[in-house]
């Protein structure tokens, strides 16, 4: 495994679990109503989720590759139009209703596995994000380097989340949080937006047909 491919899936993995997306406005309500210890326990708990969903992005990534170039291609597509419709949506999103509660959790940490478990995005997300960011590592993957990948992503997500626990429940950081929420938002929709693009540009290249 090459540094540029170790770092990539480390990038991955914290990229997937720092973005804001309903784990992470979820765990910042939790902080607000409950403090950051039960933030933390809901984290730990949907940490779960999201080794789940990224292994199972991640043998679909590798399946693809092993299967052909061209299967990988076409997974990279898909994946950058999930990543630019999901950008353009963030970008285009609308000042949300002050009144709109975040949950909160009498048991943070089960409450944190079964959100994680149930996030109907969370899938198709981690695909989108590791399929940008190994597209141009893509002859590198194999089956043998599954566990390694599996664990680097584990590496990224928990690096996040601890980034995450760290300024949760700060009374600066909600502040600043819940007043520049919109700015956020749109500027992670630019990044998915770029996310597309550069998967896009490795994907297409591959699609085209051989004039030579």
């Amino acid at each position: 495994m090459t540094p540029s491919l170790l770092l990539a899936v480390l990038a991955s993995g914290f990229i997937y679990g720092i973005t804001p997306g309903p784990g992470v406005l979820a765990v910042f309500g939790i902080g607000a109503a409950h403090g950051r210890r039960a933030g933390a326990g809901f984290l730990c708990g949907h940490l779960l989720g999201d080794v789940i969903w990224c292994s199972t992005a991640l043998v679909a990534i590798v399946g693809a590759r092993e299967i052909g170039s061209t299967a990988f291609d076409v997974l990279g597509v898909l994946s950058a139009v999930y990543l630019f419709w999901l950008g353009w949506r963030a970008v285009r999103a609308q000042r949300r209703n002050g009144d709109e509660a975040q949950g909160a959790a009498r048991q943070p940490f089960w409450h944190g596995i079964v959100f994680g478990l149930t996030n109907p995005k969370a899938y198709p997300v981690a695909v989108a994000t590791f399929t940008a960011l190994l597209s141009s590592r893509a002859e590198l993957l194999n089956w043998s380097m599954l566990p390694a990948l599996i664990a680097l992503s584990f590496i990224g997500g928990a690096l996040a989340y601890a980034i995450l626990i760290g300024v949760v429940g700060a009374q600066r950081v909600r502040t600043v949080y819940q007043r520049h929420e919109l700015l956020i938002t749109r500027l992670c929709g630019v990044m998915f937006i770029g996310f597309a693009i550069n998967a896009l540009m490795h994907a297409l290249p591959g699609l085209m047909p051989n004039k030579g």
